[in-house]
């Protein structure tokens, strides 16, 4: 088994915890059905980076996620590492597709599936359990020119063959796909994130260097890529589909700016969020200790934290309704209705960080209990799946 590095965990449960702060907004707060965080004529600058800060959570999961299979891929022979990382991938596919979508959306009917990060993770481990004996300097080329190129595609206009459109939604571009009362909605179109996950992987010999030269070629790449990203967003000629403008007052003009796109993930957006990862894996070992066994705590099982904090965000949406009076048949349940009201629930900002941060502590014990527990059976094959 590999050591784990404690750099990777300690991000990973930082990006863990943020991203609870995404799903409680988004199921919590008070304009969640009805405003965009990131609309820069409507939102706030509170709500807009309560959003933004978010952005680093999928990327850094991604990439932190081919770094894995990376550091793994020196414990076990070939073919183990391409059993399990094709099982697992399966694995994941299902996982989304039933219990996270049922959790998001608590409707029985199934009426919207959503394709999200952890279905995309699922497919890239199928992917990459295809290429493990390909050199990663090969794969690391293959995941450059991907996410350089793949923003030509928004100067290519929708094909007039559905057919056509549908491998578009699944492999470049979000979108819906309706039949009846049924939609699929690809949310992380697969080629972007998996080219993510590669560039993980191929990064990941990083992580076996001595920790100052990895601490200096991780500063490099982190300022290089920063740097990168402010020269191309200030040209405003390549890179993201919105391009950044002057606004009302300075603030604002720096929100445009750094408001980059996720869906997909354009070329700005991962060289602003992977440049960020790069430089917090440079410096967690600077954090204080405590701060890096608690965040190394929520690192160590992010698949567990992830179904769990869902299952309590859920809870905490029929807490809230209740609690403002709402009854059972009050609350609608559907695609992108969330079990609420059509109207009038929801609670402000700051009560959405309040249920962040409660939600965030009541899973400590339960991480550090479920990590402990891993430590110690490691012979139990199944708890690698959770």
């Amino acid at each position: 088994m590999s050591k784990r590095i404690a750099s990777i965990d300690i991000v990973r449960g930082l990006v863990m915890i943020i991203m609870a702060l995404d799903h409680v907004r988004d199921l919590l707060h008070v304009s969640a059905l009805t405003q965009s965080p990131t609309d820069l004529s409507t939102t706030t600058p509170a709500l807009f980076f309560s959003r933004w800060i978010t952005h680093l959570c999928a990327p850094t999961f991604v990439f932190l996620s081919g770094v894995s299979v990376y550091l793994a891929s020196f414990a076990k022979d070939t073919a183990a590492q391409r059993r399990f990382l094709l099982t697992r991938g399966l694995w994941l596919i299902v996982l989304e597709f039933t219990l996270i979508n049922f959790t998001l959306w608590f409707d029985v009917q199934f009426r919207i599936l959503m394709l999200q990060v952890i279905a995309a993770i699922g497919v890239g481990f199928i992917v990459l359990s295809f290429l493990l004996k390909v050199s990663p300097k090969v794969i690391g080329i293959l995941a450059a020119v991907i996410l350089v190129s793949h923003n030509l595609l928004q100067f290519v206009p929708p094909s007039g063959s559905a057919a056509l459109n549908v491998m578009r939604n699944l492999f470049f571009t979000p979108g819906p796909q309706v039949s009846g009362g049924f939609m699929f909605l690809v949310s992380y179109p697969l080629i972007p994130w998996i080219a993510i996950m590669l560039l993980g992987y191929s990064l990941g010999s990083l992580f076996r260097q001595q920790e100052g030269y990895r601490n200096k070629l991780l500063l490099g790449a982190g300022i290089g890529a920063l740097m990168l990203f402010v020269v191309l967003r200030w040209t405003n000629v390549y890179g993201d589909p919105v391009p950044w403008s002057q606004q009302k007052d300075a603030l604002f003009t720096v929100l445009s700016f750094v408001n980059v796109t996720k869906y997909p993930p354009s070329l700005l957006f991962t060289l602003l969020f992977i440049g960020i990862t790069l430089l917090l894996l440079r410096f967690a070992d600077k954090l204080p200790a405590l701060v890096k066994r608690i965040l190394s705590v929520y690192g160590s099982v992010p698949l567990f934290y992830y179904i769990l904090h869902l299952l309590l965000i859920r809870l905490a949406v029929f807490i809230m309704v209740f609690a403002q009076g709402f009854k059972w048949n009050d609350l609608l349940f559907g695609p992108f209705q969330f079990g609420r009201p059509a109207a009038g629930s929801g609670i402000g900002l700051g009560g959405v960080l309040l249920v962040w941060l409660a939600i965030v502590a009541l899973l400590y014990p339960v991480c550090k209990w479920y990590s402990r527990y891993k430590q110690l059976h490691p012979g139990k094959l199944w708890l690698r799946y959770v």
